[in-house]
């Protein structure tokens, strides 16, 4: 982080620098930035530089407005075409003298489906509202020499800032004084445990930012202490203000469905109108159909059939089916496209923490002088075992151990509690598991604390990276003597360590406690070394240095954030899906590697990236990169963003989960964004397309299922809707060819059946089960067409099917028609046929495969009762009076009813001998192979 000087600077701006600020000393920053530490900035340059850089405050760049969203939506091309037919139907009704109820329909068909859409994109982007409510709304600061309390967001560059222990950093600054600083900035960086500043530590150019102890940034919260602090950088040149820059420079791109359905929109309309140019040339040359109105009326129904008005009603109920699902499986969807979307995910980026793992510190080995134990238990509960080869012991025939549980308890300052049954932390996760740990050997706090009560302490700091706990010792009611337990950095707490309770600490015995902790440490254990000592006296104040000298040797406990148990069959499962898990965090690259391995995300000796190494790459580096590696440690926001831009560069359809304000930009770059519901920020959900309720990666495994169901039903409901749609329009395409006189089917008629005769059977096909290779197969390309695998030549087969024997019955229809003094019953006859023939073809297409008879009908009970509902409905349009004057139908007798059926029963005959000859030709070529 540099201090920059905007373009739009007024008179006398600052020097600029490139040099970043955690580089700089206390001196230079304070030159730089021509300040006092004591009196702050006066009112002239506190006035001047409110000029200059503006409030404090993140700036949001336009996005659309809620108009234009409305407005997009009617430019949909096959919306426009149904607009123009309901205009130009109005006009010919209009001018016959005739109620124009085709154009009344058609129009609110229109604004239904514009609405729909509407509601889908209108929700409002959020992510740069949370980060602005993560701006601290009061801050204490010097000016002209006097502490006042002001707004945040008139803090400038400059300004010497006080925080205290609860309070929230305004602005990003550097230290010039802290007393036992610890900052939370899990919300910027991940990591969830406290950093503690140091104002005169000194750093290298590329540490990244979590490292930066030198700094404090906008929106982290002080946990502990006291600090004075140089204003460096407000509003969008804070860390929290690159990642807004972040977050609004990354383009919304349409995801796969949308993709389709505007490439499917593009070919129907297409294709309706080279159709109708056809028919229209046709029926000119042909004389049985001369006048020009009756070929124009031709042409609008045709537009009306080819257009899948309840296609895009059906699409969004089916995906709104699938986030209920979802819901029940943890996973809650943000954006309805996004459950079409998981479906053709091909690398999950994940965090480790809470995520992969537990997000409880669990103590895995003991070390002590001649003993190493392997504990078993998992989460904080203090239940398990202590091990030796697979042996369980007993901790009273170990004193060495008894000693080191002590210190455990003594030498901690977090709880551990019992809620509902579940065992909770009240402090920091590390010494959680250090309870736990004693816990399981009986060694509890409430009664060791009785016995040892804790008189004087000497705090961690990350200088000394240990802490101390001094308790005296009790025999009866007099006070024998004290003792202190020193736990942290093993090789520093070694270093102070003559001694181990048996004798003297020999320079083997050193060496091995240090091949120990090495060997700990490569398999991702965080280890602590503890030792104590005996004192006669309590140790004064700040006299750590001589005080913690010549201890004596405990040992080391090794723990580890445990992978969850389901995580490791959830890696297994996309391996065979063919999806790539890869890890992101911001932890140390032993315990990433570590973790990996374990779960199977990685194997022994594959590549782990640090953000150092990246940061030194290219983005055409990293892209060459990026498909192999599966590991990434201490990465920063940028680098998250910039590995999931790489990887869609190469062709990848990328899952990214995100927890911290950080995750925001690469959340909203990805192709699917999971927040975490239960650890997530406010910044990291609005920025996501998927929340996870349980923040577990096996729900993401188990979210990419119900997407995969989701795409096959959407498909299959295509080829019911779609093959229906083609068999109307070249139905009524042939009746001016063959010289019928009239139109076979209204557009109201053709709006009833694409809405309600196609439309419920196709929500009931919406609900088909699981196929059982569903996660047992790679994910379709992202990008293949919406006809790829067949479907466009089913499509159009079926449709010239569904043609072929409608026109057979029209003409027959036509000819007894004229016989039989009611002229026009024959367009009913047709209007049936389509609508009962769809009905044998949604039973047929419930599988491609198996026959009808094969399947089992209560796996999908709806589609029954659809199609017994809909073909309730469509009797009631010929044999209910109103119904019948409105949709302008005719009464059937019993014979001509029977008739439709037979001919509409063919249709499901044909489908099911389909099955057969492609089964046929399946088991053939596995022979022949």
């Amino acid at each position: 982080m540099s201090f920059t000087t905007p373009s739009s600077a007024s008179s006398s701006p600052l020097p600029d620098t490139t040099q970043p600020w955690h580089t700089l000393d206390i001196e230079q920053a304070l030159e730089h930035l021509e300040s006092d530490p004591d009196r702050g900035l006066t009112p002239a340059q506190i006035s001047q530089r409110q000029q200059q850089y503006g409030l404090n405050e993140l700036t949001e760049t336009g996005g659309r407005s809620p108009l234009a969203i409305l407005w997009d939506q009617f430019t949909n091309i096959m919306l426009v075409m149904l607009i123009a037919v309901a205009i130009v139907s109005a006009i010919l009704d209009l001018g016959n003298g005739v109620f124009p109820k085709d154009a009344i329909a058609i129009f609110a068909i229109v604004i239904l489906n514009g609405l729909l859409g509407y509601l889908q994109e209108s929700r409002a982007e959020k992510a740069l509202a949370a980060l602005k409510r993560l701006s601290s709304p009061k801050v204490r600061v010097l000016r002209d020499g006097k502490l006042m309390e002001i707004s945040g967001k008139e803090l400038v560059p400059g300004d010497v800032m006080l925080l205290e222990a609860g309070v929230q950093v305004s602005a990003d600054g550097r230290l010039i004084e802290a007393q036992n600083l610890q900052i939370r900035e899990s919300a910027l960086t991940g990591e969830a445990e406290a950093v503690h500043k140091q104002p005169d530590a000194q750093l290298s150019e590329d540490a990244p930012l979590g490292d930066r102890i030198t700094l404090v940034f906008q929106g982290t919260e002080v946990i502990q202490g006291r600090a004075k602090v140089l204003v460096t950088n407000t509003g969008m040149q804070t860390e929290l203000g690159r990642i807004a820059t972040m977050l609004q420079s990354v383009e919304t791109e349409a995801t796969p469905l949308q993709q389709r359905m505007s490439q499917l929109g593009n070919v129907l309309v297409s294709g309706s109108l080279i159709l109708v140019a056809l028919v229209v040339v046709g029926g000119m040359l042909n004389r049985g159909l001369g006048l020009f109105e009756e070929l124009l009326e031709v042409s609008l129904s045709m537009a009306v059939a080819v257009v899948p008005e309840g296609l895009p009603a059906v699409v969004t109920v089916t995906l709104a089916i699938g986030t209920q699902r979802m819901v029940r499986r943890h996973a809650l969807i943000r954006k309805l496209p996004a459950v079409e979307t998981l479906g053709s995910v091909t690398t999950i980026c994940s965090d480790k923490t809470g995520t992969l793992t537990q997000n409880k510190m669990v103590v895995q080995f003991v070390h002590t002088p001649g003993d190493t134990f392997a504990v078993t238990g998992e989460g904080y509960a203090p239940i398990g075992e202590f091990r030796i080869q697979e042996s369980a012991i007993t901790v009273e025939d170990y004193p060495d151990l008894q000693t080191l549980l002590t210190a455990c308890v003594v030498c901690n300052d977090a709880r551990l509690q019992q809620e509902k049954q579940e065992w909770t932390i009240l402090g920091d996760p590390t010494e959680g598991a250090l309870l736990s740990l004693a816990g399981k050997a009986g060694f509890f706090e409430e009664s060791l604390r009785q016995q040892l009560p804790r008189v004087a302490e000497f705090p961690f700091s990350s200088e000394r990276k240990r802490m101390s706990a001094i308790a005296q010792t009790q025999n009866g009611e007099a006070i024998t003597s004290y003792i202190m337990f020193t736990k942290g950095s093993p090789e520093l707490i070694l270093e102070r360590c003559t001694r181990i309770q048996q004798g003297k600490l020999t320079p083997e015995q050193r060496g091995q406690i240090l091949a120990e902790n090495n060997q700990m440490a490569g398999n991702g254990l965080r280890v602590l070394g503890f030792a104590y000592k005996l004192l006669s006296d309590i140790p004064p104040d700040g006299s750590w240095e001589d005080s913690e000298q010549e201890l004596i040797w405990l040992g080391l406990v090794g723990m580890l954030d445990a992978p969850r148990p389901e995580v490791r069959e959830a890696v297994a499962q996309c391996r065979e899906a063919g999806i790539r898990p890869v890890m992101i965090t911001g932890d140390h690259q032993l315990t990433a590697r570590a973790i990996a391995t374990n779960l199977g995300i990685a194997k022994e000796g594959d590549i782990v990236l640090t953000g150092q190494e990246l940061q030194k790459l290219s983005q055409a580096e990293l892209e060459q990169q990026v498909n192999q590696v599966s590991i990434y440690a201490r990465v920063s926001p940028e680098h998250k963003l910039r590995i999931v831009q790489a990887l869609q560069t190469q062709g990848e359809f990328v899952a990214m989960t995100g927890d911290g304000v950080n995750d925001a930009p690469a959340l909203k770059q990805a192709d699917i964004g999971v927040a975490m519901g239960i650890t997530g920020t406010d910044v990291s959900k609005e920025a996501s397309d998927m929340i996870l309720l349980d923040d577990n990666f096996a729900t993401i495994v188990h979210a990419v299922e119900e997407g995969r169901v989701v795409y096959t039903n959407i498909r299959r409901f295509i080829k019911y809707i779609l093959g229906s749609n083609i068999g109307e329009v070249l139905t009524i395409a042939s009746a001016p060819l063959i010289g019928l006189g009239g139109v076979p089917l209204s557009p109201l008629q053709i709006l009833w059946m694409n809405l309600v005769t196609d439309g419920l059977p196709a929500l009931a096909l919406a609900m088909e089960p699981a196929e059982p290779n569903v996660m047992r197969r790679p994910p379709y390309n992202p990008r293949e067409s919406i006809f790829a695998r067949g479907l466009g030549l089913y499509m159009v087969r079926i449709g010239i099917i569904l043609a072929i024997l409608t026109i057979i019955l029209m003409v027959w229809a036509y000819n007894y028609a004229q016989e039989s003094g009611d002229p026009d019953r024959w367009k009913t006859m047709v209007f049936t046929t389509l609508c009962l023939a769809q009905m044998g073809h949604a039973i047929a297409i419930r599988s491609d495969t198996q026959l009808t008879v094969q399947l089992n009908p209560l796996s999908n009970p709806y589609v029954l009762s659809a199609v017994t509902l809909t073909t309730a409905l469509q009797l009631m349009l010929i044999y209910v009076a109103p119904l019948r004057d409105f949709f302008g139908t005719h009464w059937l007798s019993p014979l001509e009813l029977l008739i439709c059926l037979g001919f509409s029963a063919l249709m499901f005959v044909w489908i099911e001998l389909e099955k057969l000859v492609i089964n046929w030709f399946r088991r053939r070529q596995t022979a022949i192979g």
